[in-house]
């Protein structure tokens, strides 16, 4: 068995409940006869304790190896998904997503790290994160509609409990997989241990940082609006899992292609590419309501969205300095835990007031904006920088 094929199958059963949750969680609080300003806090809780710890998460993974965050992240996110049978209410769903965020940013960081380490060179750990990516998506596509199907047929409780088995079956393969893992990455020798401002001064981070937090906005607000929207024209939830599913089989195809995309425009180029195009599809949704119409917008938004993910986490792997690539990577899902908080809150609020319609058109706007802020800033640098300490 390839190195690489144990880390994969673990990601493709932890994102099932990732993603399934991202279906149940909005469902069931429509069910429970939750607001939408409402909605929006419970997805955004998700990420509230992970702002906090995706920094000091990547330092473990540095100093302690991967092993053992993957283990206790695994494990909590197996308990987060089991919590909603147990307490079918809307504090047992806060419950739920503030435990399914807190421990996926133990087990996420890890990962991420895991699949760089076994990439010895740029193009190698490109093709290993586009292959990861891939995996994701399997797994993103299982979930939504293992989730939909689930509530159709034996309700939200149970179809939580469902979702369980698959992180479940992820912890048990980390336990007992003959696999090696990485241990901690050494610091080049007299170098110190730094800070987080440190780098956020290299500009190509710094840069990616800001182009992958809009990524993740567009990304979230799929997440989030998508089920809202399809639910409010009266589609059923097998529908929408359907059509939210959609999103994933673009993405896993897009991330087969990378490699080549890859050297036909650059990472770079081609993320800003990707946010352009993102937001033509954006502007489209709120004109539809035939729901193949909508699976359509929803895979090229999996084009999108779904190729810009594993460039953001190569362009930071290969851009952080020696010995803190954990780090780095726990920096960018802070950004992203920034982002998954403040999308749903804000969006939330702004649906309650505005209506749906303008929260697909503001966020258009917004990655247009982001994909006119990477163009220029690419421009006016003077080409990639080296890993630093390489």
């Amino acid at each position: 068995m390839k190195p690489i094929a144990a880390p994969l199958a673990i990601a493709l059963c932890n994102m099932v409940a990732m993603r399934s949750s991202k279906v149940l969680l909005p469902l069931f609080a429509i069910d429970l006869g939750t607001p939408v300003a409402v909605i929006g806090m419970l997805v955004a809780s998700i990420s509230l304790l992970p702002l906090f710890l995706s920094i000091y998460a990547g330092r473990v993974s540095d100093r302690m190896g991967i092993r053992l965050p993957m283990l206790a992240g695994g494990a909590g996110v197996a308990l987060a998904m089991a919590v909603p049978y147990f307490a079918p209410s809307l504090w047992g769903l806060f419950a739920s997503a503030i435990l399914l965020g807190t421990a996926n940013i133990f087990y996420a960081v890890s990962m991420q790290h895991w699949i760089g380490l076994l990439g010895v060179t740029p193009e190698a750990r490109t093709r290993n994160y586009g292959t990861y990516s891939m995996a994701v998506s399997a797994g993103a596509f299982l979930g939504p509609m293992v989730a939909g199907f689930g509530i159709d047929r034996v309700g939200y409780a149970h179809a939580y409990l469902i979702c369980m088995l698959f992180p479940l079956a992820g912890f048990l393969a980390n336990l007992f997989a003959g696999s090696p893992r990485p241990g901690a990455q050494a610091r080049p020798e007299g170098k110190a241990a730094g800070t987080v401002t440190d780098l956020l001064r290299v500009p190509e981070l710094r840069r990616i940082l800001i182009t992958g937090g809009i990524l993740l906005t567009g990304i979230d607000l799929f997440e989030f609006y998508m089920p809202v929207y399809t639910r409010g024209i009266g589609l059923s939830a097998s529908v929408i899992g359907v059509i939210v599913s959609m999103y994933s089989v673009a993405a896993f195809l897009v991330r087969a292609a990378i490699p080549i995309l890859v050297r036909w425009k650059g990472e770079e180029q081609l993320l800003t590419r990707c946010l352009a195009f993102g937001a033509l599809a954006y502007l489209a949704v709120p004109f539809l309501e035939n729901p193949w119409l909508l699976g359509g917008v929803a895979a090229i938004l999996g084009l999108c969205m779904g190729c810009g993910q594993p460039l953001t986490i190569s362009i930071i792997y290969d851009r952080s300095p020696a010995g803190r690539t954990g780090e780095a990577l726990g920096i960018r899902l802070t950004a992203n835990n920034i982002t998954h908080i403040g999308v749903p809150a804000a969006f939330g609020a702004m649906g309650a007031a505005l209506g749906v319609s303008p929260v697909f058109w503001i966020v258009a706007a917004l990655l247009g904006a982001g994909a006119l802020y990477g163009s220029s800033a690419r421009d006016g640098a003077a080409g990639g920088a080296p890993r630093a300490g390489e």
